[in-house]
């Protein structure tokens, strides 16, 4: 009989429209997508000579836009369709003309501050050579001897593969860090960050097998342990600095005086002490177990390594070392016959037929009426003819399948356990390779597992066994490492029991002795406490560290049979264990306990090495010096917190959790950040097959799409994996990376929500936190300028200003409640609340309200030295306020900046704002007040914006407000002007009309501005342009909703929200358009100049300077009361032209 065929059919791919057999119908609409104008109608033509010209050209500028952006979507579509997702370049981006640091560097290495300040912020300058003096300074070592009761602040950087590379999602793991140690070294703490790489055990030899076999054709096998190690430790040399350097550049403050490695001598005589010590103490033990195997990597894995990967039915996947897909989420059907001649079958079904070699029974539900007439028989062996026996066992579920399952001991831990149970024989008929060996050899020898699977199906089909083949929902365990499908093989292995040391943990966190951050992990890590199996530790590699066990190979000494009663680790199939600290130990307790003296006793050290992560766990305390109880360790242990990505809470945090109470007495830290993990601007995990893994380096400095490239071939890449990173890169960074430097990146990754599952980090986020830098360097360039023109230094330090104007007052305030919003926010290890802290100091209040105000007021010699005090107290304190988040921008602006003495060499030693002192200067009132003033000016920057006054025009402005605003309105009415370019302020009268002419708006509760536009508006064009801003409008609201409301809190609910209240403001704007009058009226109860009991003049005009309007280029100014340079040269020669056109007239009338 015909072995029936598996293949599952090819699944109909969707056609695309086009090629042979049909062509690609193109449908054009005039509105897709974007809202336009309704098309002609019949009749109408785009040349009907009704159509005005304007409308026309305008028209057809729209279709050509139109066809562009579809010609955009359809390359997109098809990239898409390609598996490729572009990225271009962020818009509104140029490339900047960097400037580099030229000058000589000091005696210490630190960079000339008394340089003229360059004219345009420059990551390049501004983060060249402080990091260098901060680290020859020891600024990142604690103090020797730390004041008394100086609180102490220890944790440790999560150690990286030392061959690997860093990534965003580290970058956001030491960025975090870093402004936690910043701040704290600023507030006086004795603070240490511990740096530190890991040997990564599978990761370095898989790389440096690669590097191998690509340059030499060589196998570690061929080279021999001990020089392929050498050759590990060669490569180690090479590479292992990289990621040094890019914590480096990041700004990261580590103590580098620290740093530690895991296969350093001291690290690793601390893994052994771990080991020696779990083993006495009865947690670790030698066992035959069923264990997750990597035959791609040869080694076993822990269970947290094993990705399930969910299955609804046929999948076709690409297995490591398999040259064809390989399909899973099948269920095969085949009938065991019975003993005897009764012609009895018992059907199985199985998704593993090729491990049918390794059956020893099948088993069957004890309540399963279909087989209790089978109970105590036995099955006959397709291929072997092994009798095997039918078990029952309450653990089959009799619905699934057929209700009887063939027993595999060998290769499933459920099996084994059933296996047990039943004192059944066990079996492995796969090797490490994942190739076939069934006892005693035969046909499927040295055959692949998944090429033997199908051959084992067709020889069933061949003996008439066969019943079929149907989907199969299943989960399929993956190699997270390797990709490989794991193999589960029978092996002795050591396993470290954790059940105690996970019942400790789970305790911890429910006593509230450890805090996990955010709160909702707690439920997971009860979840995986509670239901913790034991932990393999051996690994079957050659990097890493060597498990510190013996195993008796020769000598005069009693067999394992004698010794497997006593206290040791002995199996009847191998010879006893010892461990010790060192052989000589091992040797020493192997003779105590046979009996013998030691020079009869020959060992064998165990060739596996321990899991990475069992070394990694031991971090936080051998990192310090333990074992020994050095000064470090007692002084800086336990830590205070650990801050590391939420995908390494079963990885490495519960590990440090259990080893650290067992092995110290003590948890390893009290509190644990589990920070979002970093995806790409389009969702997707960074993946070197995607090509969007960034290194932090690129971001910085910027990267060419050539660089990109050429670091990617630099990389031991497999050559199809390359190609498709290489494809990938070049889709998403098209143009490269831009320079962004390292304070951008660090703003960019601390203004995310942290807490949440994951965030999205693209180049255009750090573009705008490069724009913030500009902002700043802008802003306290300004400053430095204004205290070069006034000459001297104010004397009194920052913090004990006395600001009386009240913009001073109110500068001052809101700094106060910056500074307490970001010490708040740092204390419960909320950073994004604590970034945009600080940053609306710097954009909000410091730059778009008080410099414009500033840049007024210092022309006045009453307010100039308040004013300059102010300055210099805001942008001094602002940057201490910033320091951890931009160290470098931030340091370079601090040095140049007057500072009364004493004062600290370095802004990293300086005290960060105490927002208890500052206390003094919080003032709740003005700040309402000054918000509402603010309103006022957004409204008037509206109104302006609508009617397109821009430039110099200053029309007079009415303010209709309640009573007692009038009390706060008059001594704010020069900063109103200033920043709202309004002439003439007055007051207008609750419930008075301002009369035609003037068009209006609400600003606030019960307050409206009002702003003069006839003789400033042409009515005919303003209202063709506002009548078609209403229809484009609309146009974009019917798009949106469509026929039915935006749910809400959706973003389409609240961008509907938006267009109608732009709809309300223009509508409301033709309307005051549409209004006749006679522009020299005055509204009612108004005088037509000063005052009078019908209105109150808030402020007279304020003195133009149009010198200082726009100096540092921040927020842009509509300028001050009063005429300006141009208006006046404008009127001059107005009146002139009509004084000579008069006395021509005369002329002629006198002839």
């Amino acid at each position: 009989m015909a072995a029936p065929s598996l293949s599952r059919g090819a699944f109909g791919a969707p056609r695309i429209l086009g090629g042979p057999g049909g062509g690609r119908v193109r449908v054009r609409a005039w509105s897709t997508g974007t809202p336009s104008e309704e098309p002609p109608q019949a009749g109408e033509t785009l040349g009907n000579p009704a159509w005005d010209p304007s409308e026309l050209a305008r028209l057809r500028g729209r279709e050509q836009r139109e066809k562009r952006q579809r010609l955009k979507r359809e390359r997109a579509e098809g990239r898409a369709a390609a598996g490729q997702e572009p990225s271009p370049l962020p818009k509104g981006w140029t490339p900047k003309a960097e400037v580099e640091y030229r000058h000589p560097l000091g005696p210490d290495g630190k960079k000339a501050t008394q340089v003229p300040l360059p004219p345009q912020y420059s990551p390049r300058y501004v983060e060249s050579a402080w990091y260098q003096w901060w680290e020859r300074g020891g600024v990142f070592s604690p103090p020797e001897q730390a004041p008394g009761g100086s609180p102490v602040l220890s944790l440790v950087l999560p150690p990286p593969n030392v061959t690997g590379s860093l990534h965003l999602g580290h970058a956001l793991t030491v960025t975090l860090q870093d402004i936690l140690v910043r701040w704290r070294r600023m507030q006086g703490w004795s603070v240490l960050w511990v740096p530190g790489t890991d040997h990564a055990g599978i990761a370095t030899q898989a790389v440096v097998e690669r590097w191998l076999w690509r340059h030499r054709r060589q196998r570690r096998q061929d080279l021999g342990r001990a020089e392929f190690l050498r050759e590990v430790w060669r490569w180690k040399e090479r590479h292992g600095d990289e990621i040094l350097g890019q914590l480096r550049a990041l700004g990261a403050s580590l103590d580098w005086s620290r740093c530690a490695f895991t296969m350093d001598p001291a690290f690793s005589r601390a893994v052994t002490e771990a080991f020696v010590r779990l083993f006495r103490a009865g947690l670790i033990r030698r066992d035959q177990r069923v264990v997750t195997w990597s035959c791609a990597l040869g080694s076993a894995l822990a269970d947290v390594e094993v990705e399930p990967r969910v299955l609804s039915g046929p999948t076709e996947l690409n297995v490591p070392n398999c040259p064809q897909p390989v399909t899973f989420g099948l269920l095969v059907t085949f009938a065991y016959p019975v003993e005897g001649d009764d012609g009895l079958e018992l059907p199985v079904a199985t998704t593993r037929p090729e491990t049918i070699f390794g059956d020893v029974a099948v088993a069957v539900n004890p309540k399963d009426p279909r087989y209790l007439h089978l109970h105590g028989r036995r099955v006959r062996h397709p291929f072997s003819g092994a009798l095997l026996p039918v078990v029952t066992d309450s653990s089959v579920q009799p619905e699934m399948g057929t209700g009887a399952v063939k027993v595999t001991p060998g290769h499933s831990p459920q099996d084994l356990a059933l296996a047990r149970a039943h004192a059944l024989p066990l079996l492995s008929v796969i090797g490490d390779n994942g190739t076939l060996c069934p006892p005693g050899g035969g046909w499927l020898q040295g055959v692949p597992r998944f090429e033997a699977r199908a051959r084992v199906v067709a020889a069933l089909a061949q003996l008439g066994l066969f019943r079929g083949v149907q989907d199969h929902a299943m989960t399929l365990p993956l190699c997270s490492r390797s990709g490989d499908v794991v193999e589960f093989l029978l092996k002795r292995q050591w396993f470290l029991s954790c059940g105690d040391m996970a019942r400790g943990a789970l305790q911890a966190v429910t006593s509230g002795r450890l805090h996990l951050v955010p709160k909702f992990h707690e439920k997971n890590w009860k979840t995986w406490m509670e239901n913790v199996g034991d932990w393999c530790l051996s690994r079957q590699l050659w990097w890493g560290h060597q498990v510190p066990a013996y195993q008796v190979r020769g000598g005069t000494v009693p067999t394992a049979a004698q010794v497997c009663a006593q206290d040791t680790q002995v199996s009847p199939q191998e010879g006893p264990w010892f461990v010790g600290r060192s052989e000589a130990e091992a040797r020493a307790e192997a003779a105590r306990i046979l009996g013998c003296s030691p020079g009869q006793v020959q060992l064998q050290q165990d060739p596996d090495v321990l899991d990475t992560w069992f070394s990694s766990a031991l971090f936080p305390f051998a990192a310090l010096g333990w074992p020994e109880q050095s000064p470090d360790f007692g002084r800086f242990y336990p830590n205070s917190v650990l801050v590391t990505g939420s995908d390494l809470l079963f990885f490495w945090v519960a590990r440090m959790a259990m080893l650290g109470q067992q092995l110290t007495g003590q948890l390893p830290f009290s509190q644990v950040l589990l920070h979002s993990l970093v995806r790409d601007s389009q969702g997707r995990k960074m993946s070197k097959s995607l090509g969007n893994v960034i290194d932090p380096r690129d971001v910085i400095g910027g990267a060419t799409l050539q660089e990109l490239q050429e670091k990617l071939q630099s990389r031991t890449l497999d050559p199809q994996e390359l190609q498709v990173a290489q494809e990938g890169q070049r889709q998403q960074f098209p143009q490269g990376i831009p320079e962004c430097g390292a304070d951008a990146l660090r703003l960019a990754l601390s203004s995310h929500n942290v807490h949440g599952p994951e965030i999205r980090v693209g180049v255009a986020s750090v573009l705008t936190q490069r724009r913030f830098c500009n902002k700043v360097w802008n802003g306290v360039g300004f400053v430095l300028r204004a205290l070069e023109r006034e000459g001297g230094t104010p004397k009194t330090p920052p913090e004990e200003v006395a600001p009386v104007a009240p913009l001073d007052r109110w500068l001052l305030s809101r700094l106060a409640a910056a500074v307490a919003a970001c010490c708040r926010h740092l204390e419960a290890l909320q950073f994004q609340g604590a970034a945009g802290a600080v940053q609306n100091f710097w954009v909000r209040n410091f730059c778009d309200v008080y410099l414009e105000v500033a840049k007024v007021s210092l022309l006045s010699p009453s307010l100039r030295p308040g004013v300059l005090a102010t300055l210099v107290a805001g942008s001094e304190l602002g940057l201490r306020l910033l320091a951890p988040f931009a160290p470098f921008l931030a340091e370079e602006l601090w040095q140049r900046l007057p500072r009364a003495p004493p004062a600290p060499p370095t802004l990293c030693r300086a005290p960060f704002p105490d927002p208890q002192k500052l206390a003094r200067w919080h003032s709740p009132e003005l700040e309402t007040q000054v918000a509402a003033m603010l309103e006022l000016v957004r409204a008037v920057r509206g109104l302006r914006e609508t009617f397109g006054l821009r430039g110099a025009s200053r029309p007079p402005v009415l303010v209709q407000c309640q009573e007692p605003a009038r009390d706060w309105l008059e001594p704010l009415g020069s900063a109103f002007q200033a920043l709202s370019g309004a002439g003439p302020v007055q007051l207008l009268p609750p419930g008075a009309e301002p009369g035609p002419g003037w068009a209006g708006a609400p600003a606030a509760s019960g307050t409206f501005v009002h702003l003069r536009i006839q003789g400033l508006v042409d009515p005919g064009p303003a209202r063709a342009q506002l009548r078609a801003r209403l229809t484009n409008l609309e146009r974009r609201l019917r798009s949106l909703g469509g026929a039915r409301e935006p749910l809400p809190g959706t973003a389409q609910h609240h961008q509907a929200a938006v267009l109608r209240a732009d709809l309300a403001r223009l509508e409301q704007a033709l309307q005051a358009l549409e209004t006749p009058g006679d522009p020299s009226e005055t509204p009612p109860g108004i005088p037509s100049s000063g005052g009078g009991p019908g209105c109150a003049q808030v402020a007279p005009p304020v003195a133009a300077a149009e010198a200082a309007q726009d100096e540092v280029g921040l927020a842009t100014p509509w300028g001050v009361s009063g005429p300006s340079v141009e208006d006046m040269a404008g009127m001059v020669l107005v009146a002139f032209v009509i004084g000579g056109l008069c006395l021509h007239l005369w002329l002629r009338a006198g002839r």
